[in-house]
């Protein structure tokens, strides 16, 4: 995987303010600023090419950590006494998680991580909403997202015919300021043996 090249705003339905800004992205800018997560945050992060790891936080806390941007993700439960913090915006934001039971009469899945606490909800989606993130990147050659981004995300977990577990994350995000339509994409994860691949790695402007 490399970085796009300036101007190469494929699948993004950006708009002319977005389009300028773009236009006059300085990676070595972003460098000598100490921005070089800007692509990281959560409206992109689930598209950088890396491995994940999810664990419950707490009987109502997801965690999701990667190794490309090391970033850490917390996706809360919305549940009475699980409060969502305050301050200011961060690059992962606030997310708010939820199991979404599928159409009468189908049968879906729910991530398998193994916790019997969490049985019955193996025929949900986890839908998550993240908001308050710190303005970024959607992609790494410098296509913006503005402070008033939303990103919605819907989790399903599935098998495929030779017995290897995957999951997909559908990823909508919404921008008034940049964005001339909600943003849509889907990510493949494959789950891994062991974490013998796991490759923690800073945040790169490239």
């Amino acid at each position: 995987m490399i970085t796009p090249a300036r101007g190469d705003y494929a699948n993004i339905p950006i708009n002319a303010a977005a389009r300028a800004l773009a236009d006059a992205w300085d990676p070595a800018k972003d460098q000598a600023e100490g921005e070089a997560c800007k692509a990281y945050a959560a409206p992109a992060i689930m598209r950088e090419p890396g491995r994940l790891q999810i664990t419950w936080q707490d009987d109502n806390t997801l965690k999701i950590e990667t190794d490309a941007g090391m970033q850490t993700r917390v996706l809360r439960f919305a549940i009475p006494g699980n409060v969502q913090p305050a301050g200011e915006p961060t690059w992962q934001g606030t997310s708010v998680a939820r199991w979404e039971a599928p159409p009468r009469g189908t049968a879906g899945n729910t991530i398998p991580l193994g916790l019997g606490a969490r049985a019955g909800t193996d025929t949900r989606t986890l839908e998550v909403t993240t908001t308050r993130i710190r303005p970024g990147y959607l992609r790494k050659n410098g296509v913006p997202f503005s402070a008033n981004t939303s990103v919605t995300e819907y989790f399903d977990f599935f098998k495929d015919p030779d017995g290897v577990d995957w999951f997909v994350v559908t990823t909508i995000v919404r921008d008034q300021q940049y964005l001339n339509g909600p943003w849509v994409t889907t990510s493949h994860f494959k789950k891994e043996p062991n974490g013998a691949k796991w490759k923690p790695t800073p945040c790169s402007v490239r």
